[in-house]
Formats: C-alpha cells, sequence, structure tokens
C-alpha cells in the first residue's frame, strides 16, 4: 500500500491492466452481486431523477418495481442502487444478450471506478482492486491492449480526486519499476 495525499492505493492497482470487455462478460457487473452499486450521498437525488428520464429505455418489469420500491436502498447506513430478484441492478436492461445501464450518462461514480473500490483504512480512502471471475476477459483484453487499470478508470479518478492529484499518481508510476500483471 502506498499514499498520494491522503489516498491510500492498494499495491495491486499500479501493475494491474485492464480494459472491459463487454463481448465477453456481457455486462455482468451490472447482474452480479450482493447488493446495487454503491451511491455516493451527492448522487442520490440525480439518480431518483433519471430513474424517470429512462423509463422509455427499462423494461416494465423495471419500471413497475421502481414505482413500487425506490431505485435507492439504505443498507448499514450506505446508499446503493436497488437490485431487482437478487440480480440485475433496476437501471440494467438486456439488448442481444448484453446487459447495458440506462443511466450511462449519470451512473453513480461506484460504476465508472469498477473494477476499483473505495474502501476505508484509518479514516482516510482506500483505493481496492477488486478481483473478479467476470472481469477475465477484461484483464486479458487490458494486457492485449496494453491499458494501465489507472487509464481505464482514469477520468472516474480525476472526478473524484482531481487532475493534479491523478497527475501524481500517474507521474509515480512512470518513475516507479512496475510490472504489469500478466494473470
Amino acid at each position: 500500500m502506498f499514499a498520494i495525499d491522503d489516498v491510500l492505493i492498494d499495491d495491486g492497482i499500479p501493475e494491474a491492466l485492464f480494459r472491459c470487455d463487454l463481448d465477453a462478460c456481457k455486462g455482468a457487473c451490472c447482474v452480479e452481486g450482493e447488493l446495487g452499486a454503491p451511491v455516493l450521498q451527492k448522487e442520490a437525488e440525480s439518480l431518483r431523477e433519471a430513474a424517470s428520464l429512462v423509463q422509455n429505455i427499462l423494461p416494465e418489469k423495471n419500471i413497475r418495481y421502481i414505482r413500487r420500491n425506490g431505485c435507492l436502498e439504505t443498507y448499514q447506513g450506505d446508499i446503493y442502487t436497488r437490485i431487482m430478484e437478487g440480480r440485475e441492478c433496476v437501471f440494467a436492461f438486456s439488448d442481444k444478450g448484453i446487459t447495458f445501464c440506462a443511466i450511462e450518462r449519470r451512473k453513480p461514480f461506484s460504476c465508472r471506478l469498477f473494477p476499483i473500490r473505495i474502501k476505508k483504512k484509518f479514516g482516510l480512502d482506500y483505493l481496492v482492486y477488486e478481483r473478479h471471475a467476470m472481469c477475465r476477459q477484461a484483464v486479458k483484453k487490458g494486457i492485449e491492449k496494453g491499458v494501465p487499470l489507472v487509464d481505464y478508470v482514469g477520468e472516474a479518478l480525476i472526478d473524484r480526486y482531481g487532475l493534479p492529484w491523478y497527475g501524481r499518481l500517474k507521474d509515480l508510476l512512470a518513475n516507479s519499476p512496475i510490472t504489469y500483471a500478466r494473470h
């Protein structure tokens, strides 16, 4: 683990290569998991608004579910998108066998940062690379294309921590003897 400013970073992040491969995973990250996507408090109202704006995209069962239950839930003090039938996010829809997000332009920060998750350690943000079986092809594609994970999620990191912070991260990585993971 290392730190940039007040952000702790898991040792696995700098060496990881990653590029999502929807053709391989079929959008599994919108379907798999015990809870929906983590949502920041400041995103909650925007997502509630988005739920009414994407009704022409969502399947009828999702629309009915959102009307009955809302699109968000709180679990142990944290906010998440709701999931339906213990599976997909209420904002998920399928097209030709691939699951997509109906709120692509407003999707929660946690979705844009995935497969990195923000945990708390010593009261600080701790960036952790969550490795999932559903992302094996994304790792392979990242290796093939030479896409570092920090570049893949670069926009999300900049949105959260700012361009100067991201620049320091990139400088640190450029000046360290990183060998990229080949798993």
